[in-house]
């Protein structure tokens, strides 16, 4: 019985030739894909399938005032806070301090995340305790 251990241990066991097994990315949920899942995020486009007039002028360079405003306010954030690359949470910020609220059931269908609606009227949230008393009390911005 020594002996046969001894000699599995010699012998390394038979490898696979990778190139001869094909993962479709796309389809495999083990390698990142999510097949059967429909989450709403999804861009690919098939047959007869456009781009939404939404995307399809953004894309074409013609903003509309949204749009324009959001780059904007990005744009005034990264200037502001001398950085290149906003965090999600610094891109959340801006977007409810422009006003932006969570006020209606989601369209998209995330399982790993709980829908949640607030108040239109629910303040941002963002800054901390008395940050506009900054300003009056003449501190620079």
């Amino acid at each position: 019985m020594a002996a046969e251990r001894r000699r599995e241990r010699e012998e390394p066991a038979p490898r696979r030739d990778r190139r001869q097994t094909v993962v479709d990315r796309r389809l495999d949920p083990q390698a990142g894909g999510s097949q059967g899942v429909v989450t709403g995020l999804e861009r690919r486009r098939g047959p007869g399938r456009r781009l939404s007039d939404f995307r399809k002028a953004a894309e074409e360079g013609e903003m509309n005032k949204e749009q324009f405003l959001f780059l904007m306010a990005i744009d005034a954030f990264k200037r502001a806070n001398n950085t290149w690359y906003p965090s999600w949470t610094d891109v959340l910020e801006v977007v409810r301090l422009l006003g932006y609220r969570k006020t209606l059931p989601s369209e998209l269908r995330i399982e790993s995340a709980e829908d949640w609606q607030e108040p239109p009227d629910s303040p941002a949230n963002v800054r901390p305790e008395r940050w506009a008393e900054r300003f009056e009390c003449g501190e620079a911005a």
